[in-house]
């Protein structure tokens, strides 16, 4: 009787995991609605949180070089 519900309770949980996961879409994480492509585009507008009010012009600038080795030249 406590498989049966374990096996039942498993099989909703997953049920529940499957829609979820439907229901977010197929957009990565990092990607702003209805972009596309393999690449995110830089800046803040581009991602999919709104923490643009939080960005200054050193984490802008910095995204924009991702994931080139060299630093923004104003430094």
């Amino acid at each position: 009787m406590g498989l049966l519900k374990i096996a039942a309770l498993s099989a909703l949980g997953y049920a529940g995991y499957k829609a979820i996961e439907k229901k977010r879409g197929a957009s990565p994480a990092a990607f702003a609605t209805g972009q596309t492509g393999n690449v995110r585009n830089a800046g803040p507008g581009a991602m999919r949180d709104n923490s643009s009010d939080t960005w200054n012009m050193t984490d802008e600038e910095s995204d924009e070089s991702f994931p080139a080795s060299d630093p923004p030249a104003n430094y």
